[in-house]
């Protein structure tokens, strides 16, 4: 039983570390069946705030995935895919109170005023991407998905993993229920 707890929390731990928090939000009216081809709107894409070798990385992981879902891409497209970026530092802050048990019931030697309390601070970046669909012919946007999560950057596999989770995760929720 001990061994479950200690997996079951250890999978609940690198599952938090790992996730992209995604949103989504569309045009109601907007007819999701009709788009059957796309192209990137490089004017948007442009506008995006990080490295040409990352927007790159985002270019592939989202023609990649729109492919995988039957989409063509297209000179003359029915929608036009944009994306931009937005990050943040996160700091969190977390404070382990130890009571001292196993030492006897609430003493432990080195505790002071019987409390030893633990303060943990990790700093880590939050990135954010919005992958946008926009209706090549109305040039209206119909649908907009947000994911947020925490950024790996320490090499470059990393960060290719990384996007392409974040794109896939975004992507995985196009088009809207009620239109697949």
């Amino acid at each position: 039983m001990k061994n479950f707890v200690l997996f079951l929390f250890s999978v609940v731990l690198l599952s938090s570390c790992n996730s992209v928090k995604v949103v989504v939000d569309y045009d109601s009216k907007a007819d999701f069946n009709s788009y059957k081809t796309f192209a990137f709107y490089k004017p948007g894409i442009d506008k995006a705030a990080i490295s040409d070798l990352d927007k790159k990385r985002v270019l592939r992981a989202v023609e990649s995935e729109l492919l995988a879902k039957g989409f063509m891409k297209s000179e003359n497209p029915d929608m036009l895919v944009s994306f931009f970026t937005k990050s943040r530092e996160r700091v969190n802050v977390n404070q382990n109170n130890n009571t001292g048990f196993g030492w006897g019931f609430g003493w432990n030697p080195w505790m002071m005023n019987g409390m030893n309390n633990n303060i943990n601070v990790s700093q880590f970046t939050e990135g954010t991407l919005f992958v946008d669909f926009i209706d090549a012919k109305k040039k209206e946007l119909v649908w907009q998905g947000i994911g947020t999560g925490a950024l790996k950057i320490d090499n470059r596999e990393n960060k290719d993993a990384r996007i392409k989770e974040f794109v896939k995760e975004i992507i995985s929720k196009f088009p809207p229920e009620e239109n697949k």
